[in-house]
């Protein structure tokens, strides 16, 4: 059984940038969970802090519940998102408990600074967690596997080199999961997410050959991956 952990700044970034692959990876049986480092509290013009933060806790729940897939939660603050030991010990913290295969996060390059923070800190999180010699809580695991998102928002040199196809059930079950975040309707600013990521789908999927695919980084390199499943089982 794989397990892949989903790791975003707010809450519905990964959601919408990888919730197929998770949906799917959960129809196979698999394990997915996603980690919210901060609820994107402050993204809503009408709605005060408190309020939206409690709506998109609400979401981000409904979100997993309806793919499948387990969440958990940070207590940073949107737009404050900070770049220091302590968050970075603390996912590390949540690597070595949840013990993930595959670990997906933002690209380094992005126009919101949560994104790019959150790439860093998930990068050395990795790190901590797998350092055998550095004694915490839970014993030190190496995640294997870590790809980046592809979001809208991180696309100054973003380059996928990893396609996963899509089957049409998973693409329904997160297609329908995703519309019920207030922000993907395009009830906050009013981009359409909702439909842009559905197309997105057709878009990376073509080139590689696949009806539908939710497109990725790999650290280094091109992998020129395209596959089905995450994880070292997966066939390629």
């Amino acid at each position: 059984m794989t397990h892949v952990l989903a790791i975003g700044a707010h809450a519905g970034d990964l959601d919408l940038t990888a919730g197929a692959v998770l949906a799917q990876h959960v129809l196979r049986g698999d394990r997915a969970t996603l980690l919210h480092l901060t609820l994107g509290e402050r993204g809503h013009p009408r709605m005060s802090v408190p309020d939206y933060a409690k709506q998109k806790r609400e979401e981000a729940e409904t979100f997993a519940q309806k793919i499948g897939a387990g969440v958990r939660f940070l207590d940073y603050e949107d737009g404050l998102l900070p770049e220091d030991e302590e968050v970075k010990m603390r996912v590390g913290d949540l690597i070595r408990e949840l013990r993930p295969d595959v670990i997906l996060t933002h690209w380094s390059v992005s126009i919101h600074k949560d994104h790019a923070r959150t790439h860093r800190i998930v990068e050395d999180a990795r790190f901590y967690g797998g350092l055998k010699t550095l004694e915490r809580e839970h014993p030190a695991y190496w995640a294997s596997e870590l790809y980046y998102a592809d979001n809208w928002e991180d696309a100054e040199g973003f380059v996928p080199d990893v396609f996963v196809e899509l089957s049409e059930e998973a693409y329904e079950i997160w297609s329908e999961a995703m519309t019920g975040y207030a922000y993907a309707r395009g009830e906050t600013y009013g981009f359409p997410y909702v439909e842009y990521y559905r197309a997105l789908t057709i878009v990376r999927g073509a080139p590689a050959g696949f009806g539908r695919a939710q497109a990725f980084a790999a650290p280094k390199g091109s992998r020129d991956l395209r596959t089905k499943y995450f994880g070292k089982a997966s066939p390629h």
